[in-house]
């Protein structure tokens, strides 16, 4: 055992000098110092943990957020005319940001956890600088072209609330060991009452979280309702082309219970499906119509919007990274796609008795059909055959008259009014944006018996928590991942969730006062002083020959502890052993 001893110590000195040297280039051992940080690289602790925070919540935001990464791209084409997607830069920053900061944290814990002082590099503050600052900017930006989507943030949290609340009570009750250390080591009563007041508000805190999650998975297994129906938005596009036939038939081939689309009317009026104002991202008008390329796309006629190709922009794109796992048959038919027609949507959802939703655009100014625009999409149905009740129609205008030609329509409102209202005005069901209907909404409206459908949702977590809060329907551009969502992620009692609870907190007390209790026990009587040590810790910015001497009884108290050898520690701290003279750099 005493023959190893001066091996291991060498480990634990090659361990300490690569943690100090990474954190703040101190590689040499008399450069490390045990004195109190100083409070300028204390506020530089507070600057990193707080940009650790804001970026674990930067993190956060982009991780749920990927239920609506096509809504983003959808955006940015919007504001600059190309597509792209977006989000790969995105994340490969916040990736790359929160993992070096979280380096840096780590780091710092580590020093905090030997007794080391904290002494930030230069170069590292400067990388902690440029990611706060570019983390903020990012969310402004967000804030101004995205506002909206901050709301995915306590959506999740319904879903993800229990399971982070027991990762902070495990890192926080982790955490016990380098409080329990510092307040060991240190002799001075006022730091130690305030750093175990603000760890035991923490952990206090984190006791009584669970009062203010809520969740609508925390629920009696029995009160489980159905599960909603899925219909397709714009078809099935992560399979093929948004707003095609073969679009369509893949979200019916994944058992959707309805199809959705986007409607505008062309030049001499036919109804056709389009999502964007100009036909630039998901037709070839650019080659085939260079000049009216940036037209809208209602003034088209339909002859000319049939004649253009809308499936081979899916292959160049691959806007949901899903071309490469296509067969080369699929492949052929995604670049046959043409435009598709109401008409044509209608007829194939009557063929399978499937509910259609569609938004319908209405033209510019000056076109034929500005007019007489919701008489020509009521005449399209009537010839299409489709039994009035499997539509939902949407637009707001002359609704009065559209029930007179129509009265079997599901009337359908895109805005959020109190049941009463909606029953006054004959509307039965509601299509909103899942942010916009909580759970309380979605049980009142059941309740008042309006049927609710929520857009987009595209991740089983959304989906799950949707089910648990008794939605009847939602409209999915994923309709392939939610098929393989038969149940709910997680579901559990209120009794239950108390139990987990109760048993975490009883298991983290326990765990954080026998932490205590060894730290105290452990360094209770290791308080040892060594006076050159002190004394090289205070002038360890002078370089003079008393420097020097007291760096040499310091090597020489380390060899007769049995540290390692003289050479080996004068080499270490830069002194050449024969000569005894600072080895110049």
């Amino acid at each position: 055992m005493v023959k190893h001893q001066p091996l291991q110590v060498y480990e634990r000195q090659l361990c300490l000098s690569c943690l100090t040297g990474i954190y703040g280039c101190r590689w040499k051992r008399y450069q490390r110092s045990h004195d109190d940080t100083t409070k300028w690289e204390f506020l530089w602790s507070l600057i990193l943990v707080f940009t650790f925070s804001l970026l674990l919540v930067w993190f956060y935001f982009w991780w749920e957020a990927h239920n609506d990464f096509s809504e983003f791209n959808w955006f940015l084409y919007n504001r600059s005319g190309e597509w792209s997607d977006g989000t790969v830069p995105i994340l490969a920053t916040t990736a790359a940001g929160f993992t070096y900061i979280a380096f840096l944290m780590i780091l710092a814990l580590c020093h905090i956890a030997v007794g080391q002082q904290l002494n930030l590099h230069w170069l590292h503050k400067i990388g902690v600088s440029a990611a706060l600052l570019t983390t903020a900017i990012g969310f402004i930006s967000v804030n101004q072209i995205w506002g909206e989507e901050w709301a995915v943030i306590p959506i999740s949290l319904q879903a993800t609330g229990p399971f982070l609340h027991l990762g902070a009570l495990v890192a926080v009750t982790a955490l016990a060991w380098l409080v329990a250390g510092q307040v060991a080591r240190t002799e001075k009563i006022r730091f130690q009452v305030v750093v175990l007041l603000l760890y035991l508000s923490v952990l206090l805190g984190l006791y009584m979280a669970p009062l203010s999650i809520t969740s609508p998975c925390i629920m009696d297994h029995a009160n489980l309702t159905p599960r909603p129906d899925v219909i397709g938005h714009q078809g099935a596009p992560m399979l093929a082309p948004e707003n095609t036939i073969l679009s369509f038939q893949r979200a019916l081939q994944m058992n959707v219970s309805g199809l959705e689309a986007d409607v505008a009317i062309s030049f001499d009026g036919v109804p056709f499906l389009m999502r964007d104002r100009t036909l630039r991202r998901t037709t070839d008008v650019g080659k085939v119509f260079p000049a009216r390329q940036l037209d809208d796309a209602s003034s088209f006629n339909w002859t000319d919007l049939h004649s253009l190709n809308a499936g081979q922009w899916f292959l160049k794109d691959d806007p949901f990274w899903t071309v490469q796992s296509m067969a080369q048959r699929e492949v052929m038919l995604v670049g046959n796609q043409s435009v598709c027609s109401l008409e044509q949507l209608l007829r194939l959802a009557s063929l399978h008795n499937h509910t259609v939703v569609f938004s319908l655009r209405r033209p510019p100014h000056g076109h034929p059909c500005y007019h007489s625009w919701i008489n020509d999409t009521l005449e399209v149905i009537r010839l299409s055959g489709i039994p009035q009740h499997l539509v939902m129609w949407t637009p707001d205008w002359d609704r009065g008259q559209v029930r007179q030609v129509a009265p079997g329509l599901q009337q359908t409102s895109v805005e959020k009014l109190p049941p009463q209202v909606l029953h006054q005005q004959g509307i039965s069901s509601l299509l909103l944006r899942y942010s916009q209907a909580s759970p309380y909404d979605i049980q009142e409206f059941s309740r008042s018996n309006v049927s609710v459908t929520l857009y987009t949702v595209n991740e089983p977590w959304l989906f799950s928590v949707l089910w648990c809060s008794g939605v009847s329907s939602v409209s999915s551009e994923a309709p392939n991942i939610l098929r393989k969502v038969p149940y709910p992620i997680w579901l559990m009692s209120p009794d239950e969730y108390c139990l987990i609870w109760v048993a975490a907190d009883l298991i983290s007390f326990t765990v954080v006062v026998g932490i205590f209790v060894f730290q105290k026990w452990r360094l209770s009587g290791m308080h040892s002083y060594n006076p050159e040590q002190i004394m090289l810790s205070a002038a360890v910015r002078r370089s003079s020959r008393d420097v020097n001497i007291m760096k040499e009884k310091l090597i020489f108290s380390e060899v007769s502890n049995g540290v390692g050898s003289a050479e080996d520690l004068y080499m270490e701290n830069g002194f050449d052993y024969y000569n005894n003279e600072g080895i110049s750099h």
